[in-house]
């Protein structure tokens, strides 16, 4: 079993001798100088074990050992000491310490204790699967089985298709594409098609020469020109409009793109990563997106389950959470009940990984002891449209859209975003549709300044 070990000792002898054998185990070793060294790797990596010298500087082992308690309970850690006292060692162990160790010693009791250690934590678990800087934590088989994957599908420049429900992490599992790669010291660049106004999409994504139009006080870099030699992730694919998917097609089967205003193609060497959380093959079917881009971009498909599907990783997920929540908060939460997991289980989770990150956040702040319990969620009751909608043998499917996305607006006291999550599309398709159907723009202004909304 692997793990990531943290050695802190302010002589860097010691540090640089434990390392070696450390590493020689197999294990990834990092050290630090001092204790705020240590509780910064704490925080930023997935540290399981950490073996600490007791006397040092500005902050002790014991105290280096209560913080990192604080910021991650499942945490093992070790105590070092070269002057060894009862008062000293009852002290680490009342505090947590998995073992307290007196130098000199031998590489074999590192070792056997660094084995202890390592299955000490997240006892009765499987070990989430983890990549750095970041970290894709599941121990699901379908997870599993993609994650594999994601290493060779990396070492490739085949454009990527992700397709999965909105929150199923969809940009973190491009950003690992891309941190597995070969372009990985190159640029990630990341648009929302979604989010740019049609008339602004294209000098974002190829650029513009100055004066090419008002308000071209200079010439721009595109974001594709910018990816040279790195990865483009174009998020919400599905949103591009379908003229300018004619360019972007160009773009991609030539590997030049043009700015807006110049006249010299210029050569790009980007890897296209595109996300969506729609079916893309029913949108070619419906005529909203090009068949020819669909083929182009879906070279390698990846489809991620949504949450629901994958209710293992739910305890995991939320623990993971709970401990990065409370450690930027400075909280010390210390576990989350058997109750609460269960809830967290039977919950359907429509906003997948991201609902479940801000319930556990909103858990955190919220709760006034160290363990997370059924009243700190304050879970949204899930209901059922309590209309059904009765539809006629023979009518047309754009009568059949109207009149779901209309119902489901009503049900949800016309709240776009709700009404969006619940049919599987965005706020701006909706928007979109409330406009051909003949609704006045002025609610549209009005909602758009709604928090409930965006």
């Amino acid at each position: 079993m692997g793990g990531q070990i943290l050695v802190v000792d302010d002589e860097p002898l010691m540090c640089r001798s434990l390392s070696e054998v450390i590493s020689r185990a197999g294990y990834e070793v990092f050290t630090a100088s001092n204790g705020f060294e240590a509780l910064e790797f704490i925080q930023q990596e997935q540290i399981s074990v950490v073996i600490t010298d007791i006397n040092m500087p500005k902050m002790d082992g014991i105290e280096v050992l209560k913080q990192a308690k604080a910021i991650c309970p499942n945490i093992s850690v070790i105590i070092l000491t070269g002057f060894a006292t009862i008062d000293s060692a009852v002290e680490a162990m009342r505090n947590g310490a998995l073992d307290y160790i007196t130098k000199p010693f031998s590489p074999s009791k590192i070792k056997s204790v660094i084995e202890k250690a390592i299955s000490n934590v997240y006892p009765e678990q499987p070990v989430p699967y983890q990549q750095h800087p970041q970290s894709i934590v599941t121990a699901n088989i379908q997870m599993l089985e993609i994650m594999e994957k994601l290493k060779l599908i990396a070492q490739s420049d085949s454009n990527v298709l992700i397709q999965g429900e909105s929150g199923t992490g969809k940009e973190l599992i491009a950003r690992t594409i891309h941190n597995y790669s070969r372009r990985a010291n190159g640029n990630y660049v990341a648009v929302n098609c979604a989010a740019l106004p049609e008339g602004v999409l294209e000098s974002e994504l190829f650029g513009h020469e100055k004066g090419s139009f008002t308000g071209a006080i200079g010439r721009r870099i595109g974001k594709i020109e910018y990816a040279h030699g790195g990865t483009l992730l174009l998020d919400e694919i599905s949103e591009m409009p379908k003229h300018f998917q004619a360019k972007l097609l160009r773009a991609i089967q030539e590997k030049e793109i043009t700015r807006v205003g110049g006249n010299q193609p210029i050569k790009v060497d980007v890897r296209i990563i595109a996300t969506t959380n729609k079916n893309l093959i029913e949108e070619v079917d419906k005529g909203t997106f090009r068949e020819d881009l669909f083929y182009r971009l879906c070279v390698v498909p990846i489809f991620l389950p949504p949450l629901r599907e994958r209710r293992d990783d739910i305890p995991i997920l939320a623990q993971y959470f709970a401990q990065k929540c409370s450690a930027r908060m400075g909280k010390r939460i210390s576990a989350i009940s058997q109750e609460t997991l269960e809830l967290l289980k039977e919950y359907p989770w429509p906003g997948n990984i991201r609902e479940l990150e801000n319930t556990i956040e909103r858990a955190v702040a919220l709760s006034t002891n160290s363990n997370i319990s059924t009243s700190d969620l304050f879970l949204t009751p899930r209901k059922k449209l309590s209309k059904y909608i009765s539809l006629e043998v023979g009518i047309s499917l754009e009568y059949a859209e109207r009149e779901l996305i209309l119902r489901t607006l009503e049900e949800v006291n016309g709240n776009k975003q709700k009404a969006a999550e619940i049919l599987g599309i965005t706020t701006k398709t909706i928007r979109s549709k409330l406009r051909q159907y003949g609704y006045e723009q002025k609610s549209d202004d009005e909602d758009s300044n709604s928090c409930n909304d965006e």
